[in-house]
């Protein structure tokens, strides 16, 4: 399990056909990114894409993950793995 902090992140809301997206950096990379899929959509499961993790939700999980980010310090990204019993996402605290 990888717990990474995160010191910044970029907002990405692009027009026509692409996800609303927020990367996430840490140590001066980028580290991972959320992407925001269409409501009710069947979401691909979280992926690693070289030394990033893709992490996926709904659009309707949007402002509790940017209210999160922006309210909230420190936060860390929680990645276990790809797949069903592996549980990712962004959190509050270091220790489980």
């Amino acid at each position: 399990m990888a717990i990474t902090k995160i010191d910044a992140y970029e907002v990405m809301y692009s027009a026509n056909t692409f996800a609303p997206l927020i990367g996430l950096k840490g140590g001066g990379k980028y580290i991972g990114q959320l992407i925001f899929k269409p409501n009710g959509s069947v979401l691909p499961p979280d992926t690693m894409a070289g030394s990033q993790v893709n992490l996926y939700y709904h659009l309707d999980d949007f402002q509790n993950a940017i209210d999160l980010l922006r309210n909230e310090s420190p936060m860390y990204l929680l990645y276990s793995g790809s797949g069903s019993g592996f549980e990712n996402g962004i959190k509050t605290q270091k220790r489980w």
